[in-house]
């Protein structure tokens, strides 16, 4: 499974307005140059965060983006679900049945049982996003605050708020 670079950049984007907390929207260009990030993908990003309730956006001169949530109440799967979306990571297209194995395969009770790679797959799927349910945004910032205490501030100055 391979998750594309917005899910990166959207955690740290929400990471970083909950470090700036400071009521006021924080606009693409300030936070794509947080980062060195591309403004027009971010700002993609950020309308998908939007659409998952994760984000507000202001829109005006002095617009921007805020977060919608408490860090506590966004999951790193609310995240993920907003990017990637909630296609299964894995759809089973039944092969088992196809081909001259399928066709050796001829016994009534061959295929009444849902197909093992499917249910192992989905179990790891499940396994997965309930860790990623488990894990909140405040987590993640506190874990990041405990390795590397001085980001929360560098935030903060960075996009103009301290």
């Amino acid at each position: 499974m391979r998750m594309s670079k917005g899910v990166e950049w959207a955690v740290h984007t929400l990471l970083n307005l909950a470090w700036v907390d400071h009521g006021r929207p924080v606009a693409t260009a300030q936070l794509a140059a947080g980062h060195d990030l591309p403004g027009p993908y971010l700002h993609k990003q950020l309308q998908a965060l939007v659409r998952a309730g994760l984000l507000e956006s202001v829109p005006g001169a002095r617009g921007g983006f805020l977060l919608a949530r408490a860090p506590e109440a966004i999951s790193m799967l609310d995240v993920v679900l907003a990017i990637e979306g909630d296609e299964p990571l894995f759809r089973c297209t039944e092969i088992r049945q196809c081909g001259l194995v399928g066709a050796e395969c001829s016994g009534p009770d061959d295929f009444a049982l849902p197909c093992a790679v499917k249910s192992a797959l989905g179990r790891a799927e499940t396994a997965w996003r309930e860790a990623l349910a488990a894990q909140s945004l405040a987590d993640v910032g506190r874990a990041t605050d405990e390795h590397a205490p001085n980001v929360g501030g560098a935030v903060r100055r960075a996009l103009g708020s301290d």
